[in-house]
């Protein structure tokens, strides 16, 4: 069974949700404290093992490219005025021995369009999909890398993040109906994308994690697009569910929606208790 090395981060969106600041600035730049969702989210990632970091971009998201790039005026400034920690901290924003690769996306058509902008890269591995947006913390094993050792245990498969809602909040996620909504990791048989509370097959929610084999690009070939011409990762992932590879984990840890303005705020608060700022 391949390992996990690659994981893709869908960072084509504008942010209208938090316009105007998002006007000039991707949301993925957004600060929680003193770091930006998009370093939380890679970080994750390179916590969890992997090596390649494929960005699906688009227009105005060249600040996500800067970031991630060496910096020459800064370090050199940095380093002359012997600000070391400073300089320690600007080389300690890329991971070391990981790659980091950008592709546009033409067009915003879906999440599932984003991924399948992935393929060239991607190939025949499976891989992670990181949404920036839902920010979780952890305080032992990252979640991305909680999804690939239930992959392991399952001897492969799609794995999806979940976790459970307030049952009048399922129509606003990805609803999965499951062979067991008590254990850990679960077979899925069916999704439901953002079902009325009565039609709900539970309230486990898909959040923004996935770990996902190499066959859902065929599956996203396939899929029918929706509204607005959209193509949808959920679609497509349901379309596979069938074959009785596609498992639903629980994972430990706290889950932060910063694409919304109180999750956001929820997050900023809970990190900076953690770094030691108490006026919260």
């Amino acid at each position: 069974m391949k390992p996990v090395r690659k994981v893709v981060f869908p960072v084509a969106g504008l942010g209208t949700r938090f316009l105007p600041a998002t006007k000039a600035m991707p949301k993925e730049m957004l600060p929680v404290v003193d770091k930006p969702l998009i370093q939380y989210a890679v970080e994750e990632a390179a916590a969890a093992g992997v090596t390649d970091m494929i960005f699906i971009t688009g227009r105005y998201k060249r600040a996500i490219e800067d970031h991630f790039d060496k910096s020459p005026e800064l370090e050199n400034d940095l380093a002359s005025k012997g600000k070391t920690e400073l300089l320690d901290l600007v080389h300690s924003i890329t991971p070391a021995g990981v790659n980091f690769i950008y592709i546009r996306q033409p067009e915003p058509l879906g999440l599932g369009h984003a991924v399948l902008c992935a393929r060239p890269v991607v190939g025949d591995e499976p891989f992670g999909v990181i949404l920036a947006d839902d920010l979780i913390y952890t305080t032992q094993r990252s979640a991305l890398g909680q999804l690939i050792d239930a992959r392991a245990r399952q001897g492969g498969g799609n794995v999806l993040a979940v976790q459970n809602v307030r049952h009048e909040e399922t129509n606003k996620y990805g609803i999965v109906a499951v062979d067991d909504e008590v254990k850990t990791t679960s077979c899925v048989h069916g999704i439901v994308e953002k079902p009325r509370p009565e039609d709900a097959p539970s309230d486990m929610a898909v959040i923004g994690r996935y770990v996902l084999e190499p066959e859902i690009f065929d599956a996203l070939e396939r899929v029918e697009r929706g509204v607005g011409g959209e193509i949808q990762l959920t679609d497509a992932i349901s379309a596979m569910v069938s074959e009785g590879r596609t498992w639903a984990h629980r994972f430990e840890g706290q889950r932060f929606d910063c694409g919304s303005k109180q999750g956001f705020l929820h997050a900023t608060a809970h990190y900076a208790r953690l770094a030691g700022y108490d006026f919260l």
